[in-house]
């Protein structure tokens, strides 16, 4: 049996300041990064993403193939909106591709993969 006194009910938490928040992109943004991703997974350059939210950093990281790490991750951090921008593109060896404080502006990296010479 537990002891009751350590079992915190889930509604209260909050009110003691026990829960914590955590960044995760908005439906706006989400629905722009779901957009991209959509035209990568149809031209073939993209298979599989993954969501992650933590205290700090929302993360949206795209896949070639499940098993591997990831391609890109495109990460919002609230911390740095006032400086180099809250939106960034990361490479798989983690270098920053592009930074911007707009996600629309930060998206368009992408855009020239999608462009294919027709003959």
């Amino acid at each position: 049996m537990t002891d009751q006194s350590t079992i915190i009910p889930f509604q209260n938490a909050a009110r003691k300041g026990l829960a914590q928040h955590s960044t995760f992109f908005e439906r706006g943004e989400f629905e722009a990064i779901l957009n991209i991703y959509g035209k990568m997974v149809a031209s073939g350059y993209w298979k599989d993403y993954a969501i992650s939210g933590s205290r700090d950093m929302a993360t949206f990281a795209v896949h070639q193939k499940a098993s591997e790490r990831p391609v890109f991750r495109i990460t919002k951090t609230p911390a740095l909106r006032n400086k180099q921008g809250a939106y960034a593109i990361h490479s798989s060896q983690g270098q920053i591709l592009k930074r911007g404080h707009e996600l629309a502006q930060v998206l368009k990296y992408f855009e020239k993969k999608l462009i294919k010479l027709v003959q």
